[in-house]
């Protein structure tokens, strides 16, 4: 297992979710739903990324990086949130529910992986 890419893309999308949370809560824009549908758009977007890039076929190959992500994800909430909003984030559905997709949205790449590795018509082998 490489470590070097699970720690480094589990900075990258905690850094790049850090910054939309931040973007949206300077200009006020947290508690609608545009603003969550953005959210999980940016999530996703970075996850599917960090997953293509580990170029695996299968997602149980993918797992223990993603739960590595969102452990990473975990412990960088308790070094920038924390202080901010103390402990109590953790009890928030919001903190688990990203930790949860940080684990499953990256193993859609593999899936993704396949099906546009898939040969597109009969004539193609």
């Amino acid at each position: 297992m490489d470590l070097g890419r699970r720690i480094g893309w589990g900075v990258a999308i905690y850094a790049i979710v850090f910054l939309v949370w931040a973007g949206n809560s300077i200009y006020g824009w947290m508690n609608n739903f545009g603003a969550y549908l953005f959210y999980f758009l940016v999530l996703l977007i970075a996850c599917l990324w960090a997953g293509s890039q580990l170029k695996f076929r299968n997602w149980k190959d993918m797992l223990p990086y993603s739960i590595g992500w969102a452990v990473i994800a975990a412990a960088l909430d308790g070094i920038y949130v924390v202080p901010l909003q103390g402990w109590g984030w953790y009890q928030q559905w919001q903190a688990w529910s990203l930790y949860v997709l940080i684990v499953l949205l990256p193993l859609l790449s593999s899936h993704l992986r396949k099906s546009a590795a898939a040969p597109s018509g009969p004539w193609e082998s």
